[in-house]
Parts: C-alpha cells; sequence; structure tokens
C-alpha cells in the first residue's frame, strides 16, 4: 500500500493543531493509503510541542520535528519534506485555513498520475485594499521573475516522490517556495477552494514579514532589478550628458548666469536617492551571494521521535 506523508509546519499554534489532527483525521479514512503526519515545530514559545508529544504518543502515526529556535516557515517547509517518507507529500497550515477536505480529491488526482496537485483559493471576504494590493504585486512578480507565480495559490498542495526529489535537489540557502514549486514543472493539476477563515488565534504575518516575503519572490528568480540598474543609469548618464550640452550652449549664447537653486537641490536629491536604491538592490543581491557562501544549516533541530 502506498504512503501519503502530510507535511504541517507550526509555529505558536496551540489553538488549533490539535482541531486540525481531529479533523484531518477524519478525512483520512477516505483515502486507502497508509498515512503519516509530519509537524515540524518552528521553534514555539507556546504549548505546541507538548501538544505534538502527547498527539504522538497515542498515535504511532505521528512525527515531530522541534527546531532549537524559530528559523522561519520556509525552514520548516525544508525540513518536512526532507523527513517525509510518502509516495507523495501533502503541504498543509495546522490553521485550517487549508481545508483537510481536499486532500482526499488530492489524492485521486495524484492516483490519475499528477504530481503536482494545486489548491487555489478565491479571495471572497479579503479586504478590498488587500485584494487589490495583492493583485498588483502578483501583476509585478511575473512581470519580473523567470517563473508564473499564480495569484491565490500557496503552500497548499500535493506533491509526487518524482517531483518532491527535484524540489530536495535544489539546495539554494535562501528558498522561496512558491517560485521553487512553479520552476521544478512536472504534470500539474489545479483545484479551487473558498477563502477559509482562520478557526482560532491571530495569523503570525505581520506586514513587514509579508513585505521581506515579497522581496524574496522577487529577488530570488530573476536579476532584472540590476538590469534595470544599469539601464536607469545609462539613461540618467544620457540626460545628464545633454543637460550639459543645453548649459554649455546657453553659456555662449547668454553668458553666465546665476544657476537656480531648486534645479541644484532637485538634481543632487533625485539623483543620490537613485544611487542609494540601485546600492540597496545591488546590496540585497551580495548578501544573498553572502548565506549562499557560508552553506550554515537551514535549520537546527532541538529534538524529534
Amino acid at each position: 500500500m502506498k504512503t501519503l506523508s502530510i507535511v504541517i509546519p507550526c509555529y505558536n499554534e496551540e489553538e488549533t493543531v490539535q482541531k486540525f489532527y481531529d479533523e484531518t483525521k477524519q478525512w483520512m479514512e477516505k483515502i486507502s493509503a497508509d498515512i503519516e503526519y509530519v509537524f515540524v515545530d518552528d521553534g514555539s514559545s507556546d504549548r505546541t510541542l507538548p501538544m505534538l508529544k502527547e498527539m504522538a504518543e497515542q498515535d504511532d502515526d505521528v512525527h515531530y520535528i522541534s527546531f532549537s529556535r524559530n528559523f522561519g516557515k520556509e525552514a520548516a517547509i525544508l525540513a518536512g519534506f526532507q523527513y517525509a517518507k510518502g509516495d507523495a507529500v501533502v503541504l498543509i497550515d495546522a490553521d485550517l485555513q487549508h481545508p483537510p477536505s481536499l486532500i482526499p480529491m488530492m489524492w485521486k488526482h495524484f492516483e490519475d498520475g499528477y504530481d503536482q496537485v494545486i489548491a487555489k483559493r478565491n479571495r471572497a471576504g479579503e479586504k478590498f485594499t488587500r485584494k487589490k494590493l495583492t493583485n498588483l504585486y502578483y501583476k509585478l512578480v511575473n512581470r519580473l521573475v523567470e517563473v508564473e507565480i499564480t495569484d491565490g495559490v500557496g503552500d497548499f498542495r500535493l506533491l509526487s516522490r518524482q517531483a518532491l526529489n527535484a524540489l530536495l535537489s535544489l539546495t539554494e540557502y535562501n528558498r522561496f517556495s512558491k517560485g521553487l514549486f512553479s520552476w521544478i514543472g512536472f504534470h500539474e493539476k489545479m483545484i479551487e477552494y473558498e477563502n477559509q477563515i482562520r478557526v482560532e488565534g491571530s495569523s503570525k504575518w505581520s506586514f513587514a514579514s509579508l513585505l521581506n516575503y515579497g522581496m524574496d519572490g522577487i529577488l530570488s528568480f530573476n536579476n532584472k532589478p540590476l538590469r534595470i540598474a544599469i539601464y536607469s543609469g545609462i539613461g540618467i548618464t544620457t540626460f545628464g550628458f545633454i543637460y550639459i550640452l543645453i548649459t554649455l550652449v546657453n553659456y555662449f549664447i547668454n553668458g553666465v548666469e546665476t544657476p537656480g537653486y531648486f534645479t541644484t537641490i532637485s538634481a543632487i536629491i533625485l539623483l543620490g536617492g537613485i544611487q542609494l536604491l540601485f546600492l540597496g538592490i545591488i546590496g540585497e543581491y551580495i548578501g544573498r551571494i553572502y548565506y549562499e557562501t557560508k552553506r550554515r544549516p537551514q535549520y537546527l533541530i532541538k529534538e524529534k521521535n
């Protein structure tokens, strides 16, 4: 009999993890496969780990990995994938915003030969401003990155063992899973579901963390920002030569005039801001190279079963 591994990253999920397990276990009875649960505790500071231990004592199919500190969701996803033993793996959040009821359908599509079964949520119930900003972000990202990232598609998906092994062969330190899922390709099937409201607790994603995650998406899969810096530099330099030429012609025609304060200050501020912006872009890429060359582990495990 085939095995299905369910990978669940957890960070301070004491309010939902038991509910998630109970609901998921009910739906797994509809699947003719051996089930293993791989919970990854990403350095939680609440009772998430003790609850996982209790669940593991009661169910031999429950496995847990606990990090020495919070390493982030990308590290938790990687750890879960590395320890999963199934013929297929489902990645799902513990907050029940990813409905476990979809897993039997995912398994069916896997048995039909699909390597990636991707769950896409609609954005019903989201605030208007967030929805518009998200749509704008995806349009920007898809103009820049080398792979297509679909709005509404997140981490919730099933991967075949072949697709999972391909994903694990990508060893970069700075991981952006949404892009990696798209980059590996394979035979894909998209299924849609209604946007789910979080059952308990609050989101662990602040505005700053979402902004950083968005920047990772832009910088991880392309070098177009560097190209933009080059082209902008060429354009500004060309404009500067034209301005100098016009000023020189005006000098020979009208003689020396008192230079305008506004023009001088505006030029300094504009060019200074552009220089700092592009230095920041270059610095981001250099920083990523720096972390890649260190080859530090993505995470450290404190305990596991």
